[in-house]
């Protein structure tokens, strides 16, 4: 399990807002914490442009335009994980980069 390797994944149980369901979901975690961890952090896919969300990075995968969703990142163990379906492309990797660098800037 690579970073930015985009992984058929069960989401469910999920509670309030959380999102639902087995899903596509790009791993956002080093393969430092890959190969040594039980876990992996993720970031779901959705097919659904909302546009406008700063949180989220445009993607095409199998065809189908969509959205990577930083905002629903999720710690999870690697047994949620059921098939590998693909990877990134180069420039959208660059752009998760970009948008989780802004998100967890910190200024002390």
């Amino acid at each position: 399990m690579n970073r930015f390797e985009i992984w058929v994944m069960d989401f469910d149980p999920s509670f309030g807002a959380e999102i639902k369901k087995t899903r596509p979901a790009v791993i956002i975690s080093h393969e430092a914490m890959n190969n040594n961890l039980q876990t992996v952090i993720v970031a779901p896919l959705t097919t659904t442009v909302r546009g406008g969300y700063p949180t989220r990075v445009l993607a095409t995968f199998a065809n189908k335009g969509g959205e990577i969703m930083l905002d629903q990142l999720r710690c999870v163990d690697k047994k949620r994980l059921k098939k590998k379906v693909g990877k990134l492309e180069s420039f959208e990797a660059e752009a998760v980069c970009e948008v989780l660098a802004l998100m967890f800037k910190c200024i002390v």
